[in-house]
C-alpha cells in the first residue's frame, strides 16, 4: 500500500513539473514568435550562444538575464527570443551550471563586423586600441573595464621610455564608459594624453531619453572606486561620472571630432581635428559603432534647430516638434517630448510600421496615439527643414507641418571606412566568439 501511494505521489509530482514546463515552453513559443514578426530574433552584437547538446533546462540563464524575454526555455532547452535586445551582459554564462552558453558575434547567416584586436584590445597596427562597443562590448561595464585594462597596458608598454618632444603618450578619442575608463586610468598612470569627444561628456549615454533605465553592473573606476549601481536613471549615472570628472581633475576636450588619424613615418600617430593637431605614441578609439549620426541631407538640416541626439524634453513648452525616425531611440523621445509642457509632437517614419521597436514601447506609444498625445506619420521622408515649418513628402503629396525644432534619429554612420583607411583589419563573425 505504501509502495503504491509512494508511486502515486511521485507520478503526480512529475506529472505538475511536465504539465508546467509545457505551459512554460508554449508560452516561451509565442513570445518568440511574436519577436520573429517585428524582426527581434535576430542578434545584433554580442549574445549567448546556447548548445542544445550541453543544455539541461534548469532556467538559471533565465533567472540571471538582467533583460525581460531575451533567453527562454523552448521544448526543455535554452532558446534566444528577443535576441535584438541582447546587451551581452554575461550573466546567463556565468550561471549556466553545464557551461552550456558562450557569448558571441553574429550567427550563421547574419555576419557582423568587428574589428580584431589582440586580449589587451591592440588592433593589427601596432599601438591603436579599440575598445567598447566598436569592439562589440556595448554594455557599460565592460566597456568601462575594457578602456581600463587598455590603458594599463599601454602604461606598461610605454614604461621607462619617454616620449619625443611635442608628443603625448595617448590620445583617447570618445568619452563615453570605454573613455572614460581609459581617460581615468591613464591620468592615474601619469601619462601625458589628451581625451576628445565629438558631442559631451557621456557618448551615447548622454542622448538617451530623459530617465531612461540604464542597465550596468558593479564595476571599478580608477582614481575613483568601485561603483555598485545595477539599474539606475541616465541622469544618476551622467551625475556619477560628472562627479568623478570633478574629483579626480580630468580634463576632456567636448565637441571637438577626429577628422582624421594616420601614422607618421617616425611611429606616431597623428590625430587630426578641427582644432589641434596631436602627435601622439598610442590611440585608443572608443567612438562607438554608430560614429558619426547620419545626415537626410536635406535642405535646412543645419539650422540651430536640427538635433541628432536627445536633449531634455523640459526646453520644450507649447512647440511644434518633429522627430524623424522608427526605432526605440526616436519612440522614447517623442514620448519624453509629448508628455512634457504641452507640446505638439509628430513622429516621421519612412516605413509603413514601426515593426522594431520594444514591447514597453509599443504599448507606451498606442497609449499615447489613443490620448491624442503624438501623431505618427508613415511612409513619410522629410524633403527641407524651414524655420517655421517642415515639408514631408507622403506619397506623391507634400504635406507641410508647423515646426520649432526637429530630433532626426537616422542612425549613424559605422566607422568602418575610417579603420580601413588606417589600415585596421576587420572581419566579420558569424556566430563565434
Amino acid at each position: 500500500m505504501s509502495t503504491l501511494l509512494s508511486f502515486l505521489i511521485i507520478t503526480l509530482i512529475v506529472g505538475i513539473y511536465l504539465l508546467r514546463g509545457r505551459k512554460m515552453s508554449n508560452k516561451a513559443k509565442e513570445k518568440l514568435a511574436a519577436a520573429r514578426e517585428r524582426s527581434f530574433h535576430e542578434p545584433v552584437s554580442l549574445h549567448p550562444y546556447i548548445d542544445p547538446a550541453k543544455c539541461i533546462g534548469s532556467g538559471a540563464c533565465v533567472k540571471a538575464c538582467p533583460e525581460k524575454d531575451i533567453i527562454g526555455i523552448i521544448g526543455g532547452k535554452g532558446g534566444l527570443i528577443n535576441a535584438s535586445h541582447c546587451v551581452g551582459h554575461g550573466a546567463c554564462a556565468a550561471a549556466c551550471p553545464v557551461g552550456a552558453i558562450t557569448l558571441v558575434f553574429g550567427t550563421e547567416t547574419r555576419g557582423v563586423d568587428i574589428p580584431c584586436v589582440t586580449p589587451n584590445f591592440e588592433t593589427n597596427i601596432k599601438g591603436i586600441f579599440i575598445v567598447g562597443e566598436l569592439g562589440g562590448m556595448g554594455l557599460i561595464k565592460n566597456a568601462i573595464t575594457q578602456g581600463r585594462q587598455a590603458a594599463d597596458y599601454i602604461s606598461c608598454m610605454l614604461r621607462g621610455e619617454a616620449a619625443p618632444a611635442g608628443a603625448l603618450d595617448l590620445v583617447v578619442v570618445g568619452a563615453g564608459p570605454a573613455g572614460l575608463g581609459a581617460s581615468l586610468a591613464a591620468l592615474k598612470a601619469r601619462l601625458k594624453f589628451v581625451t576628445i569627444e565629438q558631442g559631451g561628456t557621456g557618448g551615447t549615454v548622454l542622448n538617451y531619453p530623459r530617465r531612461k533605465i540604464v542597465m550596468t553592473s558593479p564595476v571599478e573606476l580608477p582614481l575613483h572606486g568601485n561603483v555598485r549601481l545595477r539599474e539606475t536613471s541616465k541622469e544618476a549615472l551622467l551625475e556619477l561620472w560628472a562627479s568623478v570628472i570633478k574629483k579626480t581633475g580630468l580634463k576632456i576636450n567636448t565637441l571637438e571630432k577626429m577628422t582624421g588619424l594616420k601614422q607618421e613615418e617616425s611611429g606616431l600617430f597623428r590625430v587630426v581635428t578641427p582644432k589641434a593637431e596631436y602627435l601622439t605614441r598610442t590611440v585608443v578609439l572608443a567612438v562607438g559603432r554608430r560614429g558619426a549620426p547620419r545626415r537626410l541631407g536635406v535642405p535646412g538640416e543645419d539650422l540651430p534647430k536640427v538635433a541628432y541626439g536627445m536633449l531634455d524634453p523640459e526646453q520644450h513648452c507649447k512647440e511644434h516638434v518633429l522627430v524623424v525616425g522608427g526605432g526605440d531611440s526616436a519612440v522614447e523621445a517623442a514620448l519624453a517630448i509629448s508628455c512634457k509642457n504641452d507640446n505638439r509632437v509628430t513622429l516621421s517614419y519612412r516605413g509603413a510600421a514601426l515593426s522594431r521597436i520594444k514591447p514597453q514601447n509599443r504599448k507606451r506609444l498606442d497609449e499615447a496615439l489613443s490620448k491624442g498625445a503624438l501623431s505618427v506619420i508613415y511612409d513619410s521622408n522629410v524633403k527641407e527643414i524651414g524655420a517655421r515649418e517642415v515639408h514631408l513628402s507622403v506619397g506623391e503629396a507634400v504635406k507641410k507641418i508647423p515646426n520649432d525644432f526637429v530630433y532626426i534619429f537616422a542612425g549613424g554612420e559605422l566607422p568602418n571606412e575610417l579603420l580601413r583607411s588606417i589600415g585596421i583589419r576587420i572581419e566579420k563573425k558569424f556566430g563565434t566568439a
